[in-house]
């Protein structure tokens, strides 16, 4: 007679093999760290302010939110500063993020504040500086902390428009472009975006995580006039954000596609009110974003999941060699171009980073300052309809006018602001869309009947 436990034993062995696995889960985590320099570097974005920094009217702060699933994890980290690290340092961030904390893919995107430090793809010291490496390894150690700190998570989403800037481009009746930096008077401008998207993280429990804000203007309210380092208008956002809504959570702004838009009080002087309107226009932003993120309905995923892709687009210079730095000397001079023009080089090689959450909440990337009609387009053509679009992302290209406005001409359409030829964007939108199409599985290579 055969033993009980004999026969017992291979029926357990079956009901364990044949129990589900439990289901995958979103994970997020959040974490926040200081990277101001120290005072004495020469400040980004304006050609007219030629004195280097001598202190801090605000901290400039690199935010890092954490996504995973199963063993993909994506690590979002915004920089308060007027462009990305370069390759070298993009890298390096890359492989101590993948090394320490398992991140599967890093997505840096700055909000392009022209009260930050000067950053280069290539220093003429040949050496990184000290500040940047500092910063480095703090945002690594942040990234750790964000990923120590995941918690099981769900998502919403949502959509409100407010206006605080304009387009500064103005095209006129004989087809001359004219730069309008601010618009006091509030005239109507097109093409605008208006739009403030909202990505909220929560807990399972309803405790919001992190807001993360969408919208597309140039964080210049303060001038050339100003020598302290400051986040701009997104520190009055992100003060108001995290002030107005229970839990505190943790607020990203993600700069999207404003090469051409600017704030309505653009260039204020300090004399004339320029931290006050700086705050005006970070305030009613803010208002509009805790308006929409209290009003979203965070879900939980049936089925999340967590894709990303990062393509690499070869490009060429827009102009010739010789052209594109007489160009760059005319406008800025000898010295500007010995210390800050980007390397002369006929092939470029550009970063499209595409991303798509629980299949239903998609980002796409450019690495420079895109012109608001591709955020307008994206939107309009992407198969998904929660749709977010990042500029200045891993990686720092110039301007990326339409062909239209390339056509055109004008400030970030020609000349040596823009390097890239034209169609660039119009290219990169397109690798996007055809990254979440085949993401969503409704493209593939085997040929259709």
């Amino acid at each position: 007679m055969p033993c009980f436990s004999s026969l017992l034993l291979p029926l357990l062995l079956t009901l364990f093999c044949s129990t589900p696995s439990p289901a995958a889960s979103l994970k997020a985590g959040i974490a926040k760290t200081d990277i101001t320099p120290p005072p004495g570097i020469p400040l980004w974005g304006f050609a007219a302010r030629k004195t280097p920094s001598v202190g801090t009217l605000d901290p400039l702060f690199a935010r890092v939110l954490v996504l995973e699933v199963d063993e993909k994890r994506i690590a979002l980290v915004t920089l308060d500063l007027g462009r990305t690290f370069g390759p070298a340092s993009l890298q390096h961030l890359r492989e101590e993020a993948k090394k320490r904390s398992g991140i599967s893919y890093l997505l840096l995107a700055a909000t392009h504040t022209h009260s930050g430090p000067v950053i280069l793809d290539e220093y003429p010291s040949g050496k990184t500086p000290d500040w940047e490496s500092a910063a480095m390894e703090r945002i690594v150690g942040s990234i750790g902390e964000a990923r120590s700190k995941a918690v099981d998570a769900r998502l919403g989403t949502g959509y409100g428009a407010v206006v605080v800037a304009h387009n500064r481009r103005r095209v006129k009746p004989d087809g001359t472009v004219v730069m309008e930096a601010r618009n006091h008077e509030r005239i109507p401008t097109s093409p605008l975006d208006a739009t403030v998207g909202i990505l909220r993280v929560d807990t399972l429990e309803g405790k919001p995580l992190a807001v993360l804000v969408n919208y597309a203007c140039h964080p210049v309210v303060l001038g050339p006039d100003n020598l302290q380092y400051s986040a701009d208008f997104p520190a009055a956002l992100s003060r108001t954000v995290e002030g107005s809504i229970s839990g505190r959570p943790l607020c990203f702004f993600l700069q999207a596609a404003p090469g051409d838009i600017n704030p309505i009080y653009a260039d204020t002087p300090l004399d004339k009110g320029g931290i006050m309107m700086r705050d005006w226009t970070g305030e009613w932003l803010g208002r509009e974003a805790v308006r929409v993120a209290t009003s979203v309905q965070a879900e939980t995923a049936t089925e999340p999941s967590l894709e990303f892709a990062e393509d690499v687009l070869t490009l060429s210079l827009r102009w010739g060699p010789e052209k594109w730095k007489h160009q760059l000397v005319a406008s800025y001079g000898q010295q500007f171009v010995d210390s800050f023009a980007p390397p002369i080089q006929q092939e470029w090689h550009l970063p499209v980073a595409t991303v798509l959450i629980n299949k239903r909440i998609a980002l796409m990337t450019m690495p420079g300052e895109p012109f608001v009609e591709f955020q307008i387009r994206w939107r309009e053509r992407c198969p998904v309809s929660e749709s977010f679009f990042l500029g200045y992302a891993n990686g720092y290209y110039g301007y990326f006018p339409t062909i239209k406005a390339a056509s055109e001409g004008g400030y970030g359409a020609s000349g040596p602001t823009t390097w890239i030829e034209p169609g660039a964007g119009e290219r990169m939108v397109d690798q996007a869309l055809v990254r979440v199409y085949q993401m969503l599985g409704r493209l593939s290579d085997v040929p259709h009947d």
